[in-house]
């Protein structure tokens, strides 16, 4: 197989995972247009279309299909193989590839990640922030090694959670809003949210608390959150974790002095067909002291 082959084969594999060719040249670190003139090469190559466009994304093809369940199983041994060999023989040195949700980089993945690269200085770190259910994917298919994510969102035999730490809730909004007054009755209050979109763990959080509230806006990063909370568009739930340092630079403040509490259990996941090699072990190890001293 020519080595420009076997390239447009594990990038066609990436944009299958995210079902988006931009959520894939994000992660790939290559440009869109390129991506696409990849794909249309390897489809031409093919003589088959590899994917159909829907409203939701890409779907792929009974071509496409068939070459996923073929190529992919068979790129993830390989893959699995060499790093296997180069951490079981001590190699201190390669790729460390994380997935992680949008908040915890805001407070958890930061200290993480800062700590470990000062104690292995010649291994490359990289992070994906994605959605829950996207940080599930990513290490259920290999393209992580570790996963941080919401314990509820965690139902796949194929993994394995490491519990880490109780994230708190927090109402964030202008200092001026009757949401941050102490002892503030969720329940009876009316809340203008701006959240996530319904495929993000918080979101489901809210929808399952019983919590009434009108969702004043969608967003999907939590700077967007905080700048359209900021211009009063309406308040946000997020981690009480979040410095504040971070909501200053909006002049935002947070309260936890409210009923009912809003919490959720952080865990760190693998696959569980093996166990954490040396390197993937010393950052969970690592994650477990840095989310001990947060608690």
């Amino acid at each position: 197989m020519s080595e420009d082959l076997d390239k447009r084969i594990r990038n066609f594999l990436c944009i299958s995972l995210h079902g988006s060719i931009s959520k894939a040249s994000e992660q790939l670190d290559v440009s869109q247009p390129g991506l696409s003139r990849q794909l249309a090469t390897l489809e031409a190559h093919l003589g088959h279309p590899l994917f159909k466009r829907t409203g939701r994304g890409l779907v792929l093809t009974d071509a496409g299909s068939a070459l996923a369940a073929a190529a992919g199983p068979a790129y993830i041994a390989v893959d699995t193989a060499v790093s296997d060999l180069r951490e079981a023989y001590g190699v201190t040195q390669g790729n460390l590839r994380l997935a992680t949700v949008h908040t915890l980089t805001y407070y958890f993945l930061g200290e993480v990640v800062s700590r470990f690269v000062h104690l292995h200085e010649d291994v490359n770190v990289s992070f994906m922030a994605r959605s829950s259910t996207e940080v599930v994917k990513l290490v259920e298919s290999g393209a992580a090694q570790l996963g941080f994510v919401y314990d509820s969102e965690v139902a796949s035999a194929d993994l394995h959670s490491t519990y880490l730490l109780d994230e708190r809730m927090a109402i964030v909004a202008r200092k001026s809003d009757p949401l941050l007054e102490p002892g503030m009755d969720l329940d009876k209050a009316t809340m203008k949210l701006v959240v996530f979109p319904a495929g993000y763990a918080l979101r489901r959080m809210l929808d399952v608390s019983g919590l009434s509230y009108s969702a004043a806006a969608e967003v999907e990063t939590v700077d967007a959150m905080l700048e359209l909370v900021s211009s009063g568009v309406g308040a946000c739930v997020l981690p009480s974790l979040i410095p504040e340092r971070v909501l200053d630079q909006y002049g935002l403040k947070r309260s936890t002095q409210f009923r009912p509490t809003l919490s959720r259990k952080v865990v760190a996941i693998h696959r569980v067909d093996k166990a954490p090699q040396p390197m993937t072990q010393a950052m969970l190890t690592l994650a477990v002291k840095v989310a001990n001293s947060l608690a």
